[in-house]
């Protein structure tokens, strides 16, 4: 009778386990789209530091009630987070590099329906504008932890109170005080501005009778020039042997060099003369520039063409612009715009940042994995499948910019287009640093070869040592992001990609002279706790320790390309080394490695870190230097200390003006404001490194960068290139301006301005409305109005002086169709000023009471 009962009683809790079971399961997971989340900042700059208060509020809208647990809040984030200082039972965890996770802990008690839960936390720095703010959140119901939904209901709200000086509408006034239209017959016809011009008198007029005369081997440039004559008149040109009255003549002359071309417009020919294919292009583009403005919106029967004559040369061999494609990526047909964009003002390299922590971007092939795990990203914490979920790249891979990639095939075509355009594209392969999408990537490799027994092949190109115990963080909050050195495995690797990439080179038969192996922000900490790194130091005589292992991973790199006929280019850690002065730590221009031909990319001129000199001592110790500075040349920077406007700010703030003023050989000169927008004194630039001749001599050319942490759509990239690019395109082509020559402050100063006002009537009058055109249409950033009040009046202005501003006085958003401002304006209420292009397009309104 005992063993009944207790079988019995055994049945019965098997039942009543297997009932609360199926009640278990039939509770509801939580609905993540009844919540509506808002995030703010509740006290900017706490107790006077570079900290702030926000908080995330939680609105339970449904009538489900979020559990005491079970769920997570992932969301991405620039900032530290201090996990003491948070509110409510809440706990935020730093996953990886900008990921956050946010989760209930043991005491939270929920949140009932129609709710309101406040989480607040303190944050490191100063909040400024809306790149600082949380983003890319998502929901995990930890039953189903492998999937993640997107917070649809998110808002940021913007700060009530100003701790860090925002840039006012009459500061921008003032700024823009200056700035006046000028007559288009007194802008340069040509942009950017030519060695020598000289305006004569009449038209040469372009129509369908006009002919063209053209060595044979220019005619891929022919080409591309009857393909826009195609678009501005209506049909293609008549290619002849001879000249006639009206003709377009190409002439070969051996004694100009490469890029040069002079070009003749008379009444009855127009002439143009180079020595080479490349100075022949150049001139077509200058040819272009005199066309008017509106044949670039609407075909026209016939173009008039201002009769002048120009010799011209490009001051900078390399002209360039890096594009980040690895944190967001962009597809080939933008790819291709881009490089429509470069080749109309002559720039003539593209750096491919193809590779970063959070993503890999091009097809190789016998390495699938580099695309399958390293080209998308979701929510993944292990990193087996696909890349973490960064730059609010959101919980489905393969669904937004943070996915995506080249394959062989498009790669190649874009290397043609680009060869096509006198546009050499340098690939980079970023390491040792910066390589997480590498990493894993190989990792998933080696986990499949090894499972099938093959450890040969899943050891042939690994990247890291299991074993290795090192500590570290990177400057985006990463811990596991750089390659061991030591493992002979990396090299097996890097000289596979290297070949693949020369074959996709000679499959699009396009130039290939160097290959670029980054080097940067590789942080303290690596290697020292590897035992693979620990062995080689031991083992190898020309490693004295962990630091050297530096020299040891470039110097590799540099010979096999060498073998290969290819140099180094790399960021400018690769030129550095640490070493100690007066018990300090210090890095110095390695003399190593000044002799065997690398080229830097040197970006840290970083006003108030110490380095401000840098390019300069890198050039004057031997090194080829391509000026990168973040002072001037970062284009991903914000344009404005302003809380709407985009972008970081870590490197300053980079207006339309950074790159015009920027000084190649002594840009100390126009260098008026720190990291921060503090003004500083010509005084602190005392004692720096100045450029001596031999150090002008290794200035290769100048390069603007465009990285793409906040980069995430075709728009946003068009907005944050344009129109600083223009800036950079006067410095690389443009001779040096008599501005940046003249020894007194005063008389310079006054140069300056006057050129400035060229400039901006330059691009507002011609290129801006041009490229507004092109290609379907570039959408370039509109400045916003300056703006004060003034003996009862509003008075408004703006950078762009062509432009027009049109505005409203109930407080309603402007559009082309209000009013436009001729006079200062006497009406009272809420005015609302904007700026608007000559297609109509508007930019971001501001706000003024009167």
């Amino acid at each position: 009778m005992k063993k009944k009962s207790i079988t019995w009683l055994l049945f019965s809790l098997l039942i009543t386990l297997c009932l609360e079971g199926k009640a278990q399961k039939k509770v509801p997971l939580f609905n993540s789209e009844q919540l509506e989340i808002s995030w703010k900042v509740t006290d900017n700059a706490f107790e006077g530091k570079r900290q702030y208060v926000s908080v995330f509020t939680l609105k339970n809208t449904g009538k489900q009630a979020l559990p005491k647990s079970g769920w997570s809040l992932y969301f991405n984030y620039i900032r530290d987070i201090d996990p003491n200082s948070i509110s409510s039972n809440i706990a935020i965890e730093h996953i990886n590099g900008d990921i956050f996770k946010l989760s209930p802990k043991a005491n939270f008690a929920g949140l009932e329906a129609g709710k309101t839960l406040d989480i607040s936390f303190l944050s490191s720095e100063i909040f400024v504008n809306i790149a600082d703010a949380p983003f890319g959140l998502y929901w995990v119901n930890e039953q189903k932890p492998e999937e993640g939904k997107t917070i649809q209901k998110y808002n940021v709200i913007a700060p009530t109170e100003d701790k860090v000086g925002y840039l006012t509408s009459a500061q921008l006034y003032e700024k823009n005080a200056l700035i006046h239209q000028l007559n288009a017959n007194d802008l340069p016809p040509i942009f950017p501005t030519p060695q020598f011009y000289q305006k004569t008198n009449g038209n040469f007029e372009l129509n369908a009778a006009t002919s063209i005369v053209a060595p044979s081997e220019w005619k891929t440039e022919i080409n591309y020039f009857q393909e826009d004559l195609q678009k501005v008149l209506g049909k293609k040109l008549l290619e002849t042997s001879l000249a006639s009255a009206s003709s377009i003549v190409f002439k070969k002359q051996a004694d100009l060099a490469e890029e040069a071309y002079h070009l003749s417009v008379t009444p009855t020919q127009i002439t143009i003369s180079a020595s080479s294919r490349k100075g022949a292009f150049y001139a077509i583009q200058s040819l272009k520039d005199l066309f008017p403005v509106a044949v670039w919106k609407n075909s026209v029967e016939k173009i008039q063409i201002p009769c002048l004559k120009v010799e011209d040369a490009p001051r900078f061999g390399f002209r360039s612009l890096m594009l980040d494609v690895a944190r967001n990526f962009q597809k080939p047909a933008e790819l291709k715009r881009v490089l429509d964009l470069m080749s109309t003002y002559k720039l003539n390299v593209l750096h491919l940042h193809f590779i970063d922590d959070e993503g890999w971007r091009l097809e190789i092939n016998g390495l699938p994995e580099l695309t399958t795990v390293g080209a998308n990203r979701g929510h993944s914490l292990d990193s087996k499948n696909f890349l973490p979920a960064s730059f609010g790249a959101g919980p489905n891979a393969g669904q937004s910019s943070g996915s995506g990639f080249y394959s062989r095939a498009e790669f190649i075509d874009i290397l043609k287009y680009a060869t096509d355009r006198h546009i050499q594209i340098i690939p980079e392969v970023e390491s040792p640093g910066h390589a997480r999408a590498s990493i894993k990537a190989m990792d998933a490799r080696y986990e499949k070869y090894k499972a099938q027994g093959n450890m040969e092949e899943a050891e042939k190109y690994w990247l890291r040592d299991p074993e290795d115990k090192s500590q570290y963080r990177t400057a985006q909050l990463w811990t596991d992001n750089v390659i061991c050195v030591a493992r002979p495995s990396v090299y097996t690797f890097l000289e596979k990609v290297t070949d693949e990439i020369i074959a996709m080179y000679k499959d699009a038969g396009a130039p290939l002279t160097t290959i670029h192996f980054g080097g940067d922000e590789v942080p303290a900490g690596v290697w020292e706790q590897s035992p693979l790194c620990q062995a080689l130091v031991k083992a190898d005589p020309t490693v004295d320790n962990i630091d050297d292992l530096w020299y040891y991973y470039f110097g590799k790199i540099n010979t096999f390309l060498k073998k290969k006929g290819l140099f180094l280019s790399g960021w400018e850690e690769i030129a550095m080394r640490k070493t100690q002065l007066m018990g300090q730590k210090t890095m110095i221009p390695n003399p190593r490695l000044a002799n065997e031909g690398f080229q830097v990319n040197v970006w840290n001129n970083m006003i108030g870190w110490g380095n401000e000199d840098l390019p300069y001592r890198l050039a004057n110790a031997g090194y080829k230097v391509i000026l990168s500075c973040v002072s001037n040349m970062y284009f991903d920077l914000s344009y404005q200390k302003t809380y709407e406007e985009p972008g970081y700010y870590w490197g300053g703030f980079v207006d339309v003006d950074k790159p015009f003023y920027f000084i190649p050989f002594d840009y100390f000169k126009n260098s008026t404001e720190d990291r921060r927008g503090n003004p500083i004194e010509q005084s602190y630039f005392v004692g720096k490194d100045r450029l001596t001749d031999f150090g002008k001599s290794n200035i290769v050319g100048i390069q603007g960068l465009l990285w793409s942490e906040n980069v995430k759509s075709p728009e946003r990239l068009e907005y944050m290139l344009l129109p600083k690019m223009l800036g950079l395109v006067e410095r690389a082509w443009a001779p040096d301006p008599q501005w940046a020559q003249t020894a007194d402050n005063q008389l310079s100063k006054k140069q300056y301005q006057e050129a400035w006002n060229v400039f901006v009537n330059t691009i507002s009058q011609k290129e801006l409305p041009k490229i507004e055109s092109l290609s379907g249409g570039y959408q370039f950033r509109i400045p916003t109005a300056g703006a004060k009040v003034e003996n009862g009046k509003v008075h408004a202005n703006t950078q762009m002086p062509s432009f027009e501003i049109r505005y409203t006085v109930d407080g309603s958003e402007p559009t082309a169709q209000s009013k436009l401002y001729t006079e200062p304006i006497s009406e009272k209420g809420i005015i609302k000023l904007k700026v608007f292009s000559p297609n109509g397009r508007g930019g971001r309104s501001i706000e003024i009471k009167n």
